[in-house]
């Protein structure tokens, strides 16, 4: 244990300008820090159940949301801010936002599963609800009125008599400490200005002008850089580094050697990489081999599974399946998945007077937080994390681990702000993978062209081992010289989520069997619902064909929820569907694919088409287009919700058409863009996504919606064109059979 001093003047005055003007204000991009900035809320975390936790005014009436949550570019930090200005009838001008501070916000624990909108925007909204019942009832008696007189304008309220007084002369800079008590009236739909507008994200402007934003663009006084010399392959074991003679290599300051941990720190970050080029070069390992190999590994999966969990079963399958009067199976196989971040995982630390601060775009902060502590035997207490956005994640990427490496790092340099910047190929090799999965459906079809019975069997590794408190989650602590142990955090609900069915079936079984694979894996956007719609959406259309039934109705055919209907609907009406004559045998080099699906049969309802050309001479396709419908009940900024579907149809088309990690006995090889390719901006297909606005019902996470239905329907577009039914991942044109169409 190390001894902790107090907690230094001089300390609390640098993270007060530091974690408020980045975290707070985002002043980028300059990035910088100001002394002399002394209207600060920096205040201990205030206790959940007050306005003050959510919500505060400074004296200059400018409202400061506060959330746990991290901003991925999903908007959720101009969605948050949208509520609580509606709630409260201020102007968005007026509204700024403290994301992910371990100093300054509450533990929401992850961002994750599209739930910040449902969990810290309605936290946030009854916060603000409950402030503008308090401040409405001081107001009513500064202007001698009554509440039921007053009316709310930009943070002006008035009175029928002409009287007015702002929010901020309400408070005068004092916290609002009231109880949030969940009863405060919320605002009415039809007297919404913001919520369900399109409000500029002022992020992607900063983006788009390439200005400094993310977490590799922090530069902090006195900044050390370094660099990690990560193993060959998994369970390497260092046995030789030129230590001594890359120490004498120009701005060197330290080389770092714990057990099988080893990184190089430097002046600058060019000498850095020359001085981590010379470590990798000569550095001896001893190795062991990956197993089982790609060509083994379906294969193994299924010999090595386990004896299976049923996850729901709600009548005799086996019975009905004996009565069908047609039967139906299919074998759906998704590869390891990367999330393939654009920017290299990056964290920045700093280890001064006994106290840790880190600068990350870990999705959860507190659990960082716990974990470094473990790892470093530091208390919690004197360990402050500080989010920043990072350059592209959805998932548990390198992040934390990242955070982990500046932690260490930081220890060995006092004083010295270290940033740990890993490499491409650290990114491509280290960070946890979508797991590999094997699926596994048999239906049965009545005589009326009903489905009557629906089997599922999943195989799939753990979808979540982030960090939680355990330091073997990250990757520095498994090599320390007296390494923590890695303890799986088990298999989640993530490896069958979205594998119940959400259409009327007389009889259904989902079973789940685990597997340990030779990868590292854990949570990539959407976990296992991404294979678990594309099996399953495919498989729907299979049977339409085997009934003779058009892939559309035959899905509206087994469906009761009336808003499942309306996308659908919505779909055909807005997108169309079959406007080619790519069946029967005539193909005229043109495909549509149909998918449909709830995220997690809880949150926002989507359907999708996609379009295919396809190219018989090259033996090549492209996808179009990709047209979208998407209900995630109360729509809070609709500009945020078409952005956040048309990039997960996207993603989810490069993942379905390219992506797969390769490897071999000694490694991972897709250590670069060119071994694990992605879509190309040539490559992107045009999206369309129409939304059906529900002001009236709770908002759902829209996030992940887009992933397996999209997936599905890029499947079922090529079987339109071309008669071939894809069902191993990727889509590749060589899985194609070609000679059908020739």
């Amino acid at each position: 244990m190390r001894k902790v001093k107090s907690f230094s003047a001089t300390r609390r005055a640098f993270l007060k300008s530091s974690g408020h003007l980045l975290i707070g204000f985002q002043l980028l991009p300059a990035l910088v820090f100001d002394p002399k900035q002394t209207d600060i809320i920096n205040n201990p975390v205030a206790d959940a159940k007050v306005i003050d936790a959510w919500i505060r005014f400074d004296t200059a009436g400018i409202l400061t949301v506060i959330t746990g949550k991290m901003e991925l570019g999903q908007g959720i930090k101009t969605a948050l801010m949208q509520i609580a200005a509606e709630e409260l009838d201020v102007a968005m001008k007026d509204v700024r936002i403290i994301i992910a501070d371990t100093g300054q916000t509450q533990d929401e624990r992850y961002t994750a599963g599209s739930g910040s909108i449902e969990g810290s925007g309605n936290s946030i909204r009854n916060a603000a609800a409950e402030a503008r019942k308090y401040l409405l009832q001081l107001a009513a008696k500064e202007l001698n009125a009554k509440v039921e007189n007053l009316t709310v304008s930009n943070g002006i309220v008035k009175s029928t008599n002409s009287k007015t007084i702002a929010y901020k002369d309400l408070i005068k800079g004092k916290r609002l400490e009231t109880e949030v008590t969940g009863k405060a009236p919320l605002k009415k739909p039809a007297e919404y200005k913001l919520i369900g507008k399109a409000i500029p994200r002022a992020d992607i402007t900063t983006m788009a002008l390439a200005r400094q934003h993310y977490i590799q663009d922090l530069r902090l006084p006195e900044m050390v850089h370094a660099r990690i010399l990560r193993p060959p392959v998994y369970n390497a074991k260092l046995e030789m580094l030129p230590k001594e003679e890359v120490s004498k290599l120009p701005g060197i300051l330290k080389i770092v050697v714990n057990g099988n941990f080893a990184a190089v720190i430097a002046r600058d970050e060019y000498q850095c990489v020359k001085a981590w080029n010379a470590l990798k070069e000569k550095a001896q390992w001893q190795t062991s081999l990956i197993s089982p190999l790609p060509k083994e590994l379906y294969d193994t999966i299924l010999k090595t599974g386990s004896a299976g969990e049923t996850v729901e079963e709600n009548a005799s399958v086996d019975k009905n399946l004996s009565e069908a009067a047609f039967t139906h199976e299919a074998v759906y196989k998704r590869p390891y998945h990367m999330h393939g971040s654009i920017g290299p995982s990056c964290a920045i630390a700093l280890w001064e007077n006994e106290m840790l601060t880190v600068w990350s775009h870990s999705q959860g902060v507190y659990p960082l937080r716990k974990t470094i502590s473990a790892m470093l035997e530091v208390p919690e207490s004197k360990i402050h994390i500080i989010g920043i956005p990072g350059a592209g994640c959805y998932g548990h990427n390198g992040a934390d681990d990242v955070a982990g490496d500046a932690a260490l790092l930081a220890i060995e340099m006092p004083g010295r702000p270290v940033r740990v910047q890993w490499m491409r190929e650290d990114e491509h090799k280290w960070e946890p993978y979508g797991s590999a999965m094997i699926l596994h459906l048999k239906g049965g079809i009545d005589a009326k062209g009903k489905v009557n019975a629906w089997k599922t069997d999943i195989w799939s590794d753990t979808h979540s081992t982030r960090p939680g408190g355990n330091a073997g989650h990250l990757l520095a602590a498994r090599d320390l010289e007296k390494p923590f142990s890695f303890k799986s955090g088990g298999f989640s609900g993530g490896s069958h989520r979205n594998s119940v069915p959400l259409y009327d079936f007389q009889a259904k079984k989902i079973v789940l069997h685990d597997f340990k694979g030779p990868l590292r894996s854990s949570a990539l956007r959407s976990l296992g619902a991404y294979a678990n719609i594309f099996a399953l959406e495919s498989f729907m259309d299979e049977l339409a064909v085997k009934a003779g039934k058009d892939p559309v109705q035959f899905r509206l055919d087994h469906l009761k929820d009336e808003r499942a209907k309306a996308v659908i609907n919505m779909l055909v009406e807005k997108g169309g569907w079959r406007k080619g004559k790519a069946r029967a045998g005539k193909v005229e080099n043109f495909g549509e694919g149909f998918a449909f699906a709830q995220y997690k049969n809880n949150a926002a309802y989507f359907a999708v088409k996609a379009e295919v050309k396809i190219d018989p001479k090259e033996k090549t396709y492209r996808v179009t287009k990709l047209t979208g419908v998407i209900d995630t009940g109360q729509t809070i900024n609709s500009d945020g919700v078409i952005n956040q579907t048309s990039g997960g149809m996207i993603q989810a088309a490069s993942w379905t058409m390219l992506e797969e990690v390769k490897y071999d006995q000694n490694g991972i090889t897709s250590t670069s863009w060119e071994t694990y390719p992605i879509l190309r901006f040539e490559e992107v297909p045009d999206t369309e996504v129409f939304i059906i606005d529900h002001p009236d019902k709770e908002p759902l996470g829209a996030g992940e919606a887009a992933q397996g239905p999209t997936s599905a329907a890029i499947a079922n577009a090529i079987f339109n064109a071309t008669g071939s039914r894809l069902r191993e991942l990727p889509l590749l044109p060589e899985k194609i059979d070609w000679e059908k169409i020739s």
